[in-house]
């Protein structure tokens, strides 16, 4: 499995970011060519202290071919381009090479 892993700062307002997440930036998202499981949610951290990321979200591919196709398609620059228009605090992609553990 080959995933992107986008991490998003403190936004300005929780709210708006929450509200334009959901109704629009997950549908953009979720037309990505090749896309085999996307899940997304609030940062906390374990020992209680401040999470340094607010949001993270996990777009999962079957193979790095998916994933390179995904990122250069149109559906992703519509994402892309999305992500200014709510991500007041910024937002770290990464590519991740998933391993499994077998548990």
């Amino acid at each position: 499995m080959k995933s992107v892993v986008v991490l998003y700062g403190e936004p300005t307002n929780r709210e708006e970011f929450d509200a334009h997440y959901v109704s629009t930036h997950v549908p953009l998202a979720s037309k990505l060519p090749g896309l085999k499981e996307y899940t997304y949610g609030r940062c906390a951290d374990a020992s209680g202290a401040p999470a340094p990321y607010y949001y993270l979200a996990r777009l999962v591919f079957d193979t790095a071919q998916k994933r390179t196709e995904a990122l250069g398609s149109p559906e992703m620059a519509a994402a892309g381009a999305d992500v200014a228009t709510f991500a007041s605090g910024g937002a770290t992609i990464l590519l991740v090479d998933d391993e499994f553990a077998g548990l």
